[in-house]
C-alpha cells in the first residue's frame, strides 16, 4: 500500500504559521500527485474529522473551509509528489490533528497525522 506521510506539525503561537508537508513513501501507482484530488482534514480533540483545504482532481481548483480562507493555502508539487498547506494567522481553534489525503475513484490514500496545536 502507498503510505501518506505529513510533517510540520508543532507547537505555535497565535498568529503563527506552520508550513505542512505530505508526500508517500512508495511510488504512486503509475502516476502523480496531480492524477488524484489532494485533500487535507484536521481533526480537534472530541469533534469529527473536517475537509480543510482541496486541489480538484479533474479542473486543478482549490478549496477552503470557510474558517481558514484567506489563511491555509494548499498547493503541490508534482516533480517531487508532494503536497503543503501553507498556514497563517493561526488560532487556537486550528488546533488539531491535520491528516492528508490523495483521492480518486478506486484509490483513497491517508496519513497518519500530524499534531498542530496553537496556544500561547
Amino acid at each position: 500500500h502507498v503510505q501518506l506521510v505529513e510533517s510540520g506539525g508543532g507547537l505555535v503561537d497565535p498568529g503563527g504559521s506552520l508550513r505542512l508537508s505530505c508526500a508517500p513513501s512508495t511510488p504512486l501507482f503509475g502516476s502523480y500527485i496531480n492524477s488524484y484530488a489532494n485533500r487535507w482534514y484536521r481533526q480537534a480533540p472530541g469533534k469529527e474529522r473536517e475537509l480543510v483545504a482541496s486541489i480538484s482532481r479533474q479542473s486543478g481548483g482549490t478549496s477552503y473551509a470557510d474558517s481558514v480562507k484567506g489563511r491555509f493555502t494548499i498547493s503541490r508539487h508534482t516533480a517531487n509528489n508532494t503536497m503543503y498547506l501553507q498556514m497563517n494567522s493561526l488560532k487556537p481553534e486550528d488546533t488539531a490533528v491535520y491528516y492528508c489525503n490523495l483521492f480518486r475513484p478506486g484509490t483513497d490514500y491517508w496519513g497518519q497525522g500530524t499534531q498542530v496545536t496553537v496556544s500561547s
